[in-house]
């Protein structure tokens, strides 16, 4: 089992910045990949950015690619979203999840996911 709490979100103003946080317990850090989600109302859930579970490989949604980073703290139990140069089109609820599988490919595929968190909005004002 793993439990998975999103922090940081907030209102922005476009062009600013954002970090968002995860807090994993449970199942041993290292032992997953994360990613980080978002949907926006009316519309299905995106994949934004994903990380395997060394670190070492890390994936962006082209729509954020050079914008956010993600990163991740395996001692600390905790991955993040670095948001950067935001954008009106970037509001949406932001979900962190977790892919049990331990494998150095990060899935973009929301089916691949096994757990995930409450969600966290994320608004930026044009």
């Amino acid at each position: 089992q793993v439990q998975l709490v999103e922090s940081g979100g907030g209102l922005v103003q476009a062009g600013g910045s954002l970090r968002l946080s995860c807090a994993a317990s449970g199942r041993a850090f290292s032992d997953y990949a994360m990613g980080w989600f978002r949907q926006a109302p009316g519309k299905e859930r995106e994949f934004v950015a994903g990380i395997v579970w060394s670190g070492v490989i890390s994936r962006y949604a082209d729509s954020v690619k050079g914008r956010f980073t993600i990163s991740r703290d395996n001692a600390k139990y905790t991955v993040s979203l670095q948001m950067n140069s935001l954008k009106p089109e970037d509001t949406a609820v932001y979900y962190c999840a977790a892919d049990l599988s331990r494998t150095l490919v990060v899935a973009t595929d929301r089916e691949k996911y096994n757990y995930w968190g409450q969600g966290i909005q994320v608004t930026v004002s044009s």
